[in-house]
């Protein structure tokens, strides 16, 4: 399925797709700069969602490649992750279609209002590795898995989620923690964009000219994570955690 758009909102997209994926590397949270754009330029919502989940998933390929050739993280030490975020990934979007998001849409904002709080007054978060609260069994089987299912059923921050969960939940550094969330996110974008893909909810052309901005937006990103480490990614966090409550707030 497909629709006309002119070049010049495609560009736009584009343009917006590469700033999107530039956050998203650093903290998560690109999708509420996508979603609203493809809205403005009248792409009918299902369309929406999945067109983002295919132009994200490029941006997390590529953030998670960048993260691994610097050896931020290793997908062979976290194989029972990124399958238990594909199958959290898949139950909540199997979910989105079933039932209306009315429940989550009201705890989201307080929930990211409270990692925005937690980050802003924690100045030593993630510089080094703390006492981990739960086992990395739970973290990878309960943990993930719901992170995974929230990707699926609204989406927005889960790199965030991911990252900080890491943090707070398992000690680690924020510079892995956030090169883990990479990689996980690509595992939920895949098993979502597989169901948008089977029922023809993708706008190929629009899909990948974004795809092209996602991923330069991505690999500069990820970069700039090795480079400027927890002292860059605390404030984007906080500021993308403002910026998401904002919005809720003000779609009510």
């Amino acid at each position: 399925m497909d629709i006309s758009l002119s070049l010049d909102i495609i560009a736009m997209l584009v343009v917006v797709a590469a700033v999107a994926g530039f956050i998203d590397a650093i903290a998560g949270g690109g999708g509420l700069l996508t979603i609203p754009a493809m809205l403005l330029a009248n792409i009918p919502p299902i369309l929406t969602l999945g067109t983002n989940k295919f132009q994200a998933a490029s941006g997390a390929l590529a953030a998670s490649i960048t993260m691994i050739k610097k050896g931020v993280v290793k997908p062979s030490q976290m194989k029972t992750a990124i399958v238990a975020a594909f199958l959290g990934s898949v139950i909540g979007t199997i979910a989105v279609q079933l039932s209306p998001p009315d429940m989550l849409e009201t705890v989201i904002p307080f929930l990211i209002a409270a990692i925005g709080i937690y980050t802003l007054f924690a100045p030593s978060l993630g510089d080094v590795e703390a006492e981990p609260r739960i086992s990395e069994g739970k973290w990878q089987k309960i943990a993930v898995p719901l992170v995974g299912a929230y990707d699926g059923y609204i989406g927005p921050g889960t790199g965030m989620f991911f990252a900080l969960g890491n943090v707070a939940l398992r000690g680690r550094q924020i510079i892995e923690a956030t090169g883990t969330a990479k990689v996980l996110n690509l595992s939920t974008n895949i098993g979502s964009l597989i169901f948008f893909i089977l029922g023809g909810k993708v706008l190929w052309v629009v899909g990948f000219a974004m795809l092209v901005g996602q991923t330069i937006g991505a690999y500069l990103g990820s970069h700039m994570v090795v480079r400027g480490g927890s002292k860059l990614i605390r404030p984007v966090i906080v500021l993308v955690c403002l910026a998401m409550v904002t919005k809720y707030v003000m779609s009510e």
